[in-house]
């Protein structure tokens, strides 16, 4: 069978003579979706026919479009979250799926902590002031003896939890895998209600599944201080966004720093963007060339992995 492997993995564009080249040498040919963030059922649909592999970023791989490619035997994600992948429907149809678990904990790990810190000391809104002529001084926080809430405590989230303890943060976590445990990675495990009241910043990295899917939802977030602050670097959809846009509103917390959003991109006209309270980044909390680079030859090597063997 002569092989034909779609790429829609943004992150893939820029080194995309290079991916050729690799695929190439395999005797396999390449087809290129380009999208702005991530690929729709619709668009997928038009392309799907004649593919044998995939490498894709979070596109709307639904049974329709996995029942619309006959020949497709192996769906690879370009970095971990498989959550836009029905892996249903994948077992029924014998699609093997990878993905590359842990590849980018140190850039999120680095994103979160940076999130904290410029919550914490406001040095975003003091460059702006500075740059705007003004001399203001803020109030900020010191992390030393704060509370910092981990839910999920995964790579990234234990990643998280080295450096805050560098900083002399209290560290708690909620993780139902270690539903029982007094204490892990230097955490005191408790349970969500309890960590949501006792934490001066919340930092989600919780991977996104029915029981993860608006984990923070209008009850939770009354549950937090309202001087406490909400981090978001796993899944926007963990988050019920529209929850959260009424209890910064209101006041119910005092901000939050967020990479990922329920509607990607981040919609032009959502609320968020005018919120002064709030620190906004584009989905890039993997940012790293070094990681980048190990991604890409890790997912090309796991769509030829099940190529090559058949």
């Amino acid at each position: 069978m002569i092989h034909k492997v779609l790429i829609t993995a943004t992150y893939m564009y820029p080194v995309i003579d290079w991916v050729r080249e690799e695929f190439e040498k395999q005797g396999i040919n390449i087809e290129v979706l380009t999208v702005e963030e991530r690929a729709t059922e619709a668009e997928l649909l038009q392309v799907v026919g004649d593919i044998t592999g995939v490498i894709c970023g979070d596109d709307a791989f639904t049974r329709t479009v996995l029942e619309a490619a006959p020949k497709l035997q192996v769906v690879s994600k370009w970095g971990t979250g498989i959550d836009s992948i029905d892996q249903d429907a994948c077992r029924d149809l014998g699609i093997a799926v990878r993905n590359t678990p842990g590849a980018f904990t140190n850039p999120v790990a680095d994103t979160a902590m940076a999130f904290i810190l410029n919550l914490a000391r406001r040095s975003p809104w003091i460059n702006r002031d500075m740059h705007e002529g003004k001399w203001q001084k803020h109030t900020g926080v010191a992390l030393y003896g704060k509370t910092l809430g981990i839910v999920g405590l995964g790579q990234i989230g234990s990643a998280v939890a080295q450096r805050a303890h560098a900083f002399g943060m209290k560290l708690v976590a909620s993780d139902p895998i270690y539903s029982g445990y007094s204490i892990i990675n230097g955490a005191m495990i408790l349970e969500l209600e309890h960590l949501l009241q006792a934490s001066d910043f919340v930092t989600l990295h919780c991977d996104l599944n029915p029981t993860s899917y608006h984990l923070i939802c209008q009850d939770a977030l009354e549950m937090m201080k309202p001087t406490a602050y909400l981090i978001n670097t796993s899944r926007g959809s963990v988050i019920d966004e529209l929850a959260l846009i009424h209890a910064l509103d209101q006041g119910m917390i005092a901000g939050a720093g967020l990479d990922v959003f329920e509607d990607e991109p981040l919609p032009k006209d959502s609320p968020l963007r005018s919120m002064d309270n709030v620190l906004l980044s584009p989905h890039g909390a993997n940012s790293s060339p070094h990681y980048w680079q190990l991604v890409h030859e890790a997912t090309i090597n796991n769509v030829l992995s099940v190529l090559n063997a058949e």
